[in-house]
């Protein structure tokens, strides 16, 4: 029956028909759903990793073993993953091994722009990447298939549009893939110099019968048109704006398999046109293939290589015309991101901010600790960025004694804990402090190594945030609550104060997790707000001013307490701030 599926449940369903037998990978939005739908089938064992690197080592081992194994990840998570993709481009596969990357055109949820295609040149491996759910669907199997006849990994490669867009598709039933067996094979496994000398000619031999398989392949096909004064060449989210823009007038080359291009194909439908255009998001990359190839066209003169495409912005260069549609009259204000009401880590970056310290930051929600009016933060890099860069600025001589990392549960798990390491090895003088709130975040509210909990919500090993810190060299371990302003203070300014390096852990879960029990509302007494606008100093949602007095939002208020704390006058029921 046929049913309305996200692309990225659709990928899922690809993984269960396929005979998907292993999936891990780590959360990031646009990906982060594939992992999730999976983890729906008993059939599939499916995993939360501490990060993509080790998420790709584990879906390789699966393959090794001969079961077909699924990871995913987002662009940026790719990069984390890039030493073993590079490699098992060398090794092959046994079982077939699909590995999903979900670009950010736009940079809705990321920290950059990023064209994962460049991914699949580089590592000599096939790309597939789908319009719709029904093709993602589709080219999951087919990458399965794709992935043993010709022993590699085959990069499927998705982006938000098409990840988080439903449309139509009809399922199948599963088939089971029967394991292969393991057989020793050192030459073909064990990448020491040697062997990875004779695989490299494996590699490209491999790459030149991928080509001639595209020339063919079904996955790239040539849509008649009426109009060949022009001869569009595109894909996914482009291949449908082109549709939308342009109808059946032009030609259209619609490529399913990015990497590697069909040469001959694309030679053969350039000469059908009068003038080739290529539509493509990101990267020039197609057209940088075709000008290589010797062939006129043209592309980023027409189309920008930053942020994402649209309908219009198609239509109007292809045809010099926009689709009409619908707009409110009224000016809608601009909702800028904020921590939530009830949010753990305001009350921490409340008291960075009043100490006027220089924040190295992390990966997660808590980056919002850098916008108004907290601004709180001084640098975002990438997973794990914070503790290490803490240490190069202490090093260096920067603002030492005035200067801390903040990072995520998740995020220390996934890449900050190496960075601790080097912390207390090489003897920093460095403050890192944790920001606990017992869940991933930003993308979801995932499991991960410190929750206790799996992906499936079964109970497993809890890492002890304070033992592992201790283990690996970190002696003044503390623990405070955020909601607690004068333990926060004392704390930081203790622990920047003393020698050696430390952490702070600064612990309460998410306010939006449904276990987690607030005591409801705090009241606003009127007759006592002089109006002087303290408790907006948090930023929290819940508290606005309105006749010149403070307003608690009781749909919002969690009852934290921390707006309490800063009002001298006790117009907000609660605590003061010692």
């Amino acid at each position: 029956m046929k049913q309305l599926m996200l692309g990225n449940e659709a990928v899922a369903r690809g993984l269960y028909e396929a005979g998907c037998a292993f999936v891990s990978s780590y959360p990031g939005t646009p990906s982060t759903e594939i992992t999730e739908a999976a983890a729906r089938y008993p059939e599939i064992c499916a995993e939360w990793a501490p990060n993509e690197k080790v998420a790709m080592e584990a879906a390789f081992g699966a393959s090794l073993a001969g079961r077909r194994s699924f990871c995913g990840m987002k662009h940026v998570g790719l990069n984390v993953a890039a030493d073993p993709l590079f490699t098992i481009s060398y090794t092959g596969v046994n079982g077939g091994m699909v590995i999903a990357v979900a670009d950010d055109a736009g940079m809705h949820s990321s920290q950059n722009e990023q064209d994962s295609r460049h991914y699949a040149k580089a590592a000599k491996l096939p790309m597939l990447e789908p319009s719709d759910s029904q093709e993602a669907l589709e080219y999951t199997r087919l990458a399965y298939e794709l992935s043993e006849a010709f022993d590699t990994p085959v990069l499927m490669k998705m982006c938000t549009r098409i990840s988080h867009s439903q449309s139509v598709v009809e399922p199948g039933e599963r088939e089971e893939a029967a394991p292969r067996p393991y057989e020793k094979n050192g030459e073909k496994y064990i990448m020491m110099p040697g062997n990875a000398k004779r695989r490299h000619p494996v590699v490209e031999e491999r790459l030149a019968k991928m080509a001639d398989w595209a020339e063919h392949a079904s996955v790239n096909r040539i849509e008649a048109g009426t109009d060949y004064k022009m001869g569009i060449i595109t894909s996914s989210t482009s291949y449908q704006y082109v549709k939308e823009a342009c109808g059946d007038t032009y030609p259209v080359l619609k490529l399913g398999m990015v990497w590697p291009l069909p040469e001959k194909k694309i030679r053969t439908f350039a000469k059908s046109v009068s003038l080739l255009v290529v539509v493509e998001e990101l990267d020039g990359f197609i057209e940088e293939y075709c000008r290589n190839l010797g062939l006129a066209c043209a592309g980023k003169n027409f189309f920008p290589a930053i942020g994402e495409l649209s309908q219009n912005l198609v239509a109007r260069q292809l045809t010099h015309r926009e689709t009409s549609g619908l707009k409110l009259d009224e000016v809608i204000p601009p909702r800028p991101p904020v921590m939530c009401a009830g949010c753990p880590h305001r009350g921490l970056f409340y008291t960075l901010a009043k100490n006027k310290l220089t924040v190295l930051g992390d990966i997660g929600c808590y980056t919002l600790g850098a916008v108004a009016p907290l601004g709180a933060m001084d640098s975002t890099v990438c997973m794990g960025a914070s503790i290490s860069g803490l240490h190069g600025f202490n090093k260096a001589g920067g603002n030492e004694g005035r200067t801390v990392a903040v990072i995520g549960d998740s995020t220390f798990m996934h890449s900050g804990v190496t960075g601790l390491i080097n912390a207390a090895y090489n003897e920093s003088s460095s403050t890192v402090i944790i920001l606990d709130n017992s869940i991933t975040g930003m993308t979801g509210h995932q499991q991960n190594p410190t929750t206790g909990f799996n992906l499936k919500g079964d109970p497993c090993a809890k890492i002890d945030l304070e033992s592992l810190c201790r283990a690996v060299g970190i002696e003044r371990v503390r623990v405070v609550d955020p909601y607690d302003l004068a333990e926060c203070d004392g704390a930081v300014r203790e622990e920047l104060a003393a020698p050696g390096p430390s952490v702070i852990i600064s612990r309460r879960p998410c306010a939006l997790l449904k276990y987690v029990r607030h005591p409801g509302p705090i009241a606003a007494d009127p007759d006592r707000c002089v109006g002087c606008k303290s408790c907006m100093r948090i930023g929290c949602p819940a508290i606005s001013i309105s006749g010149g007095k403070a307003v608690i939002d009781n749909t919002l208020c969690t009852g934290c307490g921390v707006c309490a704390q800063l009002c001298r006058f006790d117009a907000l029921s609660g605590k003061k701030e010692a």
